[in-house]
């Protein structure tokens, strides 16, 4: 809430604050507000979305992230996060088949909202293909990739693809990436969370950048 707050870009409506903020309301008032799923503090800040950039604006001086129909908010929420993180220059993900920027998604971001752009697109493979248009090397991430992404050697721009859970990436976004690379890991376990697997392959691939 205090990166929406400090955010001129953001068109603010309101602050709700429960009594125990600021003795006024009652929990109940913004928990109706904000759905049962989204843990809060007593405050509410109702918003305008942030504004789409297109696809041809995105700044390509870091690493872009694209989503494959991730819908889950609290998976994308955690993405946002590590992206601010790693210093992703934008998120690019489907107009449909992708969560609202609600409370849930806002909590689990813990403000990267404010610091990531979110880019819409009607159709997931034509923006990869306007980003490899522009040079970005796209690689998409899944377990049955061809390479380790830590031995790709990666290079900018870079874009990294994300699929969904269990149903990984759509066979026409694995085709229009450059390359699929996996992330291997050594113990018993040979997948992670979608939001956790993010941020391993960031972490990877800004070394392998940084490296250059």
């Amino acid at each position: 809430m205090k990166a929406a707050l400090e955010n001129p870009a953001r068109k603010i409506h309101r602050l709700i604050a429960t009594e125990n903020a600021l003795r006024r309301l009652q929990d109940d008032e913004v928990d109706g507000l904000v759905g049962p799923d989204a843990v809060h503090q007593g405050l509410l800040l109702e918003v305008d979305p942030l504004p789409s950039p297109d696809i041809d604006d995105v700044d390509l001086s870091g690493i872009v992230l694209v989503l494959d129909q991730i819908t889950d908010p609290h998976n994308v929420g955690a993405i946002l996060r590590s992206a601010a993180a790693f210093s992703v220059t934008a998120i690019v993900t489907t107009s449909r088949h992708s969560p609202e920027a609600t409370g849930v998604l806002a909590k689990a971001a813990s403000g990267a909202l404010e610091f990531v752009p979110m880019v819409m697109v009607p159709n997931l493979a034509r923006a990869l293909e306007s980003l490899k248009s522009r040079n970005v090397f796209v690689v998409g991430l899944d377990s049955s990739g061809e390479a380790d992404l830590a031995d790709l050697g990666v290079r900018a721009p870079l874009a990294i693809v994300l699929g969904a859970e269990g149903k990984g990436l759509r066979q026409l976004t694995r085709a229009t990436c450059d390359q699929v690379a996996r992330v291997d890991l050594p113990g018993k376990i040979k997948s992670l969370n979608v939001s956790n697997a993010a941020a391993l392959a960031l972490y990877v691939a800004a070394r392998q950048l940084a490296a250059r």
